[in-house]
């Protein structure tokens, strides 16, 4: 049964990590993921949210050109996009689509859409393309998104998300983690399907 998966990119198919050593180099910092305990980073560091901004503006495409992959994305990644239909939906702005798409190709990841909407409320780009099931690592976005949508989301755990969620917002800890529960989550479906035929 195809079903299509709406899905982060930084911090859910890129490494959580990816901005650290960045942030390390422009700011003389020495921080590691850990201490990113929340989703703005300008409360985990002593640095201004206009300062941080203006830096974060101009390095975005470096960052994004250089991000790592996520520890076992691309394998679990390789295996839906024969079954299943991969939509990319990222805060990322429009004009960030080129270093983007490049990186999707120099990673050899294949989707069928990717959209980059310049903002982090995802709900109504999710909702527009129908998407079944939502990977995510911003945790007032996967509670939003499980809530008005009423799909599960995918919560990828991080020092900066872990806050309570709801039951529809499933934590894991790794792609291994999420494959499985896709698996299981997908058996359960093809079950209730064949009950109704």
């Amino acid at each position: 049964m195809q079903k299509r998966f709406g899905i982060d990119i930084d911090g859910t198919v890129t490494c959580p990590t990816s901005l650290v050593p960045f942030i390390n180099k422009a700011f003389h910092l020495n921080i590691t993921l850990d201490d990113l305990t929340e989703y703005e980073i300008t409360e985990c560091i002593n640095v201004s949210k206009n300062t941080f901004y203006n830096w974060f503006v101009t390095a975005e495409p470096e960052i994004y050109s250089q991000s790592p992959l996520a520890n076992g994305a691309k394998s679990v990644l390789s295996k839906w996009i024969k079954d299943h239909e991969l939509y990319f939906i990222s805060a990322r702005k429009n004009t960030l689509r080129d270093v983007t798409e490049a990186w999707f190709n120099t990673q050899d990841i294949d989707y069928h859409h990717i959209e980059l909407i310049g903002s982090h409320d995802k709900v109504a780009t999710a909702k527009r393309h129908k998407v079944d099931l939502f990977f995510e690592d911003k945790h007032d976005n996967a509670v939003a998104i499980s809530e008005e949508l009423n799909i599960p989301v995918i919560l990828f755990d991080t020092p900066y998300n872990r806050k309570p969620a709801p039951e529809q917002v499933i934590r894991v800890y790794n792609w291994k983690e999420a494959e499985d529960w896709v698996g299981n989550w997908l058996e359960t479906a093809n079950i209730k399907t064949k009950q109704k035929a």
